[in-house]
Parts: C-alpha cells; sequence; structure tokens
C-alpha cells in the first residue's frame, strides 16, 4: 500500500512510537521559528532547560507581532529576543524584515523538512512542502534542545484539485471552500494533503495561502507536493539548491478524501463571527462597508499586492472606506517601491502599515463602532480586532479592493495576470546571524524590567477539591482566554501582568474571583481553546491557580500547552454532563496519585451530589508530565 506524503514525511523523522493512527509518536523536527509575541516565553523556557546551544538545523526568532511601541515593554522583549538568539544560536529576523511566515517561505523553507513554531500559523510552509507544526513555546523549547516533538499520530485528508481558478477568484476562496466543507473543528487530529491536476495551477504564495488557513480548520497540519512550480519559487529566490521533488504514492491511501474543481468556485467571505461562517460575495453585494485590511500572514506575498495594485491603479479608494495595505515582507515592500505598484496603491488612498501583523493580532487598526471591516486575514472572532461590536469578514486581496473602491461589498470579475518574477530581490541584511559558539559564552542576555520568570506548577495532588470559577459555551478561543492587542500584548513576558486580562473578554472579574479562590476549574463546551498557539492561554490560568478545565472537547494546540503545564485537560464522557454544573458548584477529583493507569475518572459535583465520568485523552507520557506538574518538570527529573 503506497504512503501519503505526510507519512512519508512523518517515516523519515520518527524517533519514538509506533506510526499507528491515534498513537503518540514523536519526531525529529529540523527547524524552528518563534515570534516576539511567543518567543520571550519560548527562550527563557530554553535558558531554564540549561541547554547552551539550539541543536536543530536552522532555528529563526522573528519580530514581526509587538512591533507598535507605545512603551518599553515591547522594546525591552525584541532586546532580550535578540540578545538570547544570538547567544544561543538562532538567525534573528529583526523589525520590519516581516512576518515570520511570509519571511520563512521566501528565505528558509524548504521541502520534506520538519518546522515548528510558537504560532498556529506555520504550517504556512506546507505551501512549499515542509511538514509544519504549530505549537507551544515550550514545545519549541524542547525541540531546540533536540528533544522529540510529541504528537498524535494523524489521519490524512486527501482533498483532489481539479480545474483552473476562474477570473476573479483567488486561493483565498480555496480554502473558504474548505472551511465551509469541513469546519472549524473538521481537521482536528488530521492533515490536509493536496494533490490532484489543479495543484499545478496554484504558484507556492497560492498554496500557502491554503496552508496558512489550515490552521483554521483545527488541522494538525496542511501540505503540498513539491513539484516543479515549487522548484520555480524556489529558484526565484535563489535557493534552487533547497529543492527537492516530494509527492504521495499514486496508490497513497486517506483516510477521507475530496474533490474540488477550482474552476467551479466564486469569490467567498467568512461572515462574523467564524472563519466557517461562510457565503458567496455575491450574496453581500452591496452592503456597506467602513474599513478594508489587506495583509497578514495569509495575503500579503509579492503577488496578492501586485493584484492588489493592479486593481487599484487609477481608482480611488471609497470616501467612506479606511483602506490598510501591510506588505508581508521587506522583500515584497521593496520590489513594490522599485517597480512602481506601491505609488499605485498609495495614489489610490491606502495606508501603508510596515511589514508586520498589525490589525491582524488587534496591533492597531481596530474599526469604528458596529464597523464592517473586510480584510484577508485568517481569524474573525469577536473582538479580535479591538472593537467588540465591529462585524469583520474575511474575503480575498480582490474582493477586498473591489470592495474598497466601491464602497460596499462588490464581486471582482476581472483576471490579472501577475507574473512570478524571474528572481525576487534578495537582501537579508536584517536577518542578524548568531555568535559562533566559540563567542557565545561572551553575549550576555539583555533583561528589562517587564521580563518576569514564568510561572512552574508544583507535582499533581493526589485530590482536588476547588470550585468552578468560570463556566463557558463552545468554541471558546485562546483569544477569549487570554486576549491580544495593543494594551495586553506588551505583557506577554510578564506572566503576574497579564494574568490580569486572562478571561476578561468573557468576564471581567475572572482573574480577582480565582485569586481570590486560590485554586479552581474551568469548565467549557465543544472545541475549547481554537484559534491562537498562544501559551498564555494556560500560563495565565495557571498563575491563576487553574488546576484542570473540563469541557466537551479540546482543539489540538491549546490541549497539548494545557499539559506542558500541568492543568489537567478532561472531557465529559456524556456530553449532556456539562448542563449539569453551574459556575460556582464546588467539583472534587479524586485519584490522582495512580494518573498514568486512569483512562476515565470520576468527577464529583459536592454541591449538587452528583458524578460525572471524565476522560483524560492523553497519552502515558502526557500523564507522567501532568503528574510532574508540567513539561519542565517532567524533563528536570528525567535528565
Amino acid at each position: 500500500m503506497g504512503k501519503t506524503l505526510t507519512e512519508k514525511i512523518i517515516l523519515s523523522h520518527l524517533i519514538d512510537g509506533e506510526p499507528v493512527k491515534g498513537s503518540e509518536i514523536g519526531i525529529k523536527i529540523d527547524r524552528t521559528l518563534t515570534q516576539d509575541a511567543t518567543g520571550t516565553m519560548a527562550y527563557l523556557q530554553f535558558e531554564a532547560a540549561g541547554i547552551p546551544r539550539v541543536k536543530t538545523d536552522l532555528s529563526v526568532a522573528y519580530i514581526d507581532h509587538n512591533t507598535l511601541q507605545t512603551g518599553f515593554e515591547n522594546a525591552d522583549d525584541h532586546a532580550y529576543i535578540r540578545s538570547a538568539a544570538k547567544k544561543f544560536g538562532l538567525q534573528y529576523s529583526r523589525p520590519g524584515s516581516g512576518i515570520c511566515h511570509q519571511v520563512n517561505l521566501e528565505r528558509f523553507a524548504v521541502p520534506g523538512a520538519t518546522l515548528i513554531g510558537s504560532d498556529s500559523h506555520t504550517p504556512t510552509a506546507g505551501g512549499i512542502g515542509s511538514l509544519a507544526f504549530g505549537a507551544g513555546g515550550l514545545d519549541v523549547a524542547v525541540a531546540m534542545g533536540g528533544g522529540a516533538y510529541y504528537i498524535t499520530m494523524p489521519r490524512v485528508v486527501g482533498i483532489t484539485l481539479t480545474g483552473k481558478l476562474a477570473p476573479g477568484v483567488s486561493a483565498k476562496d480555496v480554502i473558504l471552500e474548505v472551511l465551509r466543507l469541513l469546519t472549524v473543528k473538521g481537521g482536528v487530529g488530521k492533515v490536509i494533503e493536496y494533490r490532484g491536476d489543479g495543484v499545478s495551477a496554484l504558484s507556492v504564495p497560492e498554496r500557502a495561502v491554503i496552508t496558512n488557513m489550515g490552521a483554521e480548520l483545527g488541522a494538525t497540519s496542511s501540505i503540498f507536493p513539491s513539484d516543479s512550480r515549487t522548484k520555480d519559487f524556489l529558484t526565484s529566490q535563489r535557493r534552487e539548491r533547497d529543492y527537492t521533488e516530494l509527492f504521495a504514492d499514486t496508490d497513497a491511501v486517506y483516510d477521507e478524501e475530496y474533490t474540488i474543481d477550482l474552476s467551479r468556485l466564486a469569490p467567498l467571505a467568512a461572515c462574523p463571527h467564524s472563519p466557517d461562517n461562510i457565503k458567496p460575495v455575491s450574496e453581500l453585494a452591496g452592503k456597506k462597508i467602513n474599513q478594508v485590511c489587506i495583509g497578514s500572514c495569509t495575503n500579503s506575498s509579492y503577488r496578492d499586492l501586485m493584484t492588489v495594485a493592479a486593481i487599484l491603479k487609477g481608482k480611488t479608494v471609497a470616501e467612506n472606506v479606511s483602506l490598510t495595505v501591510s506588505p508581508g515582507s521587506k522583500q515584497v515592500l521593496t520590489m513594490l517601491a522599485a517597480n512602481g505598484a506601491l505609488a499605485d496603491i498609495i495614489a489610490a488612498g491606502a495606508r501603508i502599515l510596515e511589514s508586520a501583523c498589525g490589525p491582524c493580532i488587534g496591533m492597531g487598526q481596530s474599526p469604528e463602532t458596529d464597523g464592517v471591516s473586510l480584510r484577508t486575514f485568517n481569524r474573525n472572532f469577536e473582538g479580535r480586532s479591538g472593537t467588540k461590536s465591529a462585524q469583520v469578514y474575511l474575503v480575498s486581496p480582490e474582493t477586498a479592493a473591489f470592495s474598497a473602491v466601491a464602497g460596499a461589498f462588490a464581486v471582482p470579475d476581472t483576471a490579472y495576470e501577475i507574473p512570478e518574477p524571474e528572481y525576487f530581490d534578495i537582501n537579508d541584511n536584517l536577518i542578524a546571524a548568531p555568535a559562533t559558539e566559540a563567542d557565545a559564552d561572551t553575549v550576555e542576555i539583555t533583561r528589562g524590567p517587564n521580563i518576569k520568570p514564568f510561572p512552574r506548577n508544583n507535582a499533581l495532588p493526589d485530590a482536588i477539591t476547588a470550585d468552578v470559577i468560570l463556566k463557558v459555551g463552545d468554541n471558546i478561543t485562546t483569544d477569549h482566554i487570554m486576549p491580544a492587542g495593543a494594551k495586553i500584548l506588551p505583557l506577554r513576558s510578564n506572566i503576574p501582568a497579564i494574568s490580569e486580562h486572562c478571561f476578561t473578554a468573557v468576564d471581567p472579574d475572572f482573574p480577582k474571583r480565582a485569586k481570590a479562590a486560590g485554586q479552581g476549574f474551568i469548565v467549557g463546551g465543544v472545541n475549547y481553546g481554537q484559534g491562537s498557539s498562544r501559551e498564555h492561554a494556560a500560563l495565565a490560568p495557571l498563575y491563576l491557580g487553574i488546576k484542570a478545565v473540563v469541557v466537551v472537547s479540546f482543539a489540538r494546540i491549546h490541549k497539548q500547552n494545557l499539559v506542558n503545564n500541568g492543568i489537567l485537560p478532561l472531557e465529559f464522557q456524556n456530553a449532556a454532563d456539562y448542563d449539569k454544573i453551574a459556575q460556582s458548584d464546588t467539583l472534587q477529583l479524586d485519584g490522582l496519585g495512580d494518573l498514568t493507569s486512569s483512562e476515565v475518572l470520576t468527577l464529583k459535583n459536592v454541591t449538587k451530589g452528583e458524578t460525572y465520568d471524565v476522560s483524560l485523552d492523553v497519552s502515558p507520557r502526557g500523564k507522567k508530565i501532568l503528574k510532574a506538574g508540567g513539561l519542565l518538570n517532567y524533563i528536570s527529573k528525567t535528565d
């Protein structure tokens, strides 16, 4: 029986476990990336592990999230990361170099390599044929130290692409169609693998748009084959030496299969407040808008912005619309400036933002009250934009640009042929090399006053009795748990300070109530913890005394982050039991001393005199980590 591309890469990197679907495996990680919103904590954890030098083939620290410097905090984090990268052997992508996933695709990503990053959109590199995973910072720190990355052996979904995109339809519409088919929960425990004749019609940047938003499916990763289009892209980046042809076997067997005819797709939009709330743009045509934001790690490539420039050339943005454009990298911005496209964008009335994440993470450009904002981003969760009442839609660059001129939703219907450059402008002067190993001891780590030690849990007790501090519903995102935005992101290296904002978007009194209680439970519904990989969504609850989270189901990365920090991730055996528990009920868990042999635990509701069966669906290794009080404690014991 033939192998999928996913299976081939996993088997070539397997160092622990058996590759049986649903079982835990450990794989060798070739490369890592971090960004500054998660990087400070990852490097503090790497320091705590006591490893003097990274052991990966390549690790890169990017500055792209916290670039709005309204106080000393972000600049201090950058100084810390710069010095840590210099000392520990990482490349350092300076502010202005660009968004981590865009720069990685341009300058570093290679077919067949494994990559983990402390950002949920790390699978963007799947567009070039890398097997890439979003993870918590602690998992990245372990990988940098040479440790295996543990995942559940995934099921593989084969999506066959046929045909060619019609005028006005783009790669963004392809992934929105996949989200319509599978939903935000449809990729959990799976890798999405693309194949078929339609693949050859998509360039690497277009493929990267699709793999980027695989994160919104809850997928473990997404991947395209490495073919002649991949070789062309690498050659244009003067990296042809990195090319390797990679395909699934012709007789590969997939766990699920779908077919999408690209020629039948129409422009689509993800409506508020979920990436899978999909409607054709034609159904929204004429609806007035207030803001358009073009950019993010999803849609800020050279091809994307050249298309936008072609649409805007000679036109003016509608009076009722504020249009911003964020080039994805210095390379993209430089080339647009050199060929005149940037001038066309500016002349139309766009506001040019720096090459960074910016509005996508709520770092500026919050819409007006009740404003309708069209964004080429990947997430439209309620309040993520910085304005809770805003109505945020996710669309393609083509739809965004047409609509910005019209002042309302407009259906793009014109093809703009954007030739791929024979060679991109190559200038890596904003990527700083580390000190040599011989000189590493001379590098001093820079620590500003906002950089605090991360919290470490204690070993798991034999029993826990505590109140339900918070009960929430379905599809709680990491933005709900640990909000982003310009006011909160600068506190990422200060867990005591950032914990004051934990869950405040849901319940402003949660931090005060949790601290008063000393310890407690959180109860939630379906798909708890979807969205960003932000480890702070586990670290802040840990600091506030949360001992267990009991839900109907978890999103993958957040569940692992809870395990890594010693918080019990429990799931109701009977989903109806969720309704029986009220906030402030007192719950009791016994039998935790023999956790390694337990598959199902009994959760007692002391207040109501009831019991519920809850599963602890983690591997034997995961249970040992929980017993130790977290991954860092576990590593310290086993080392």
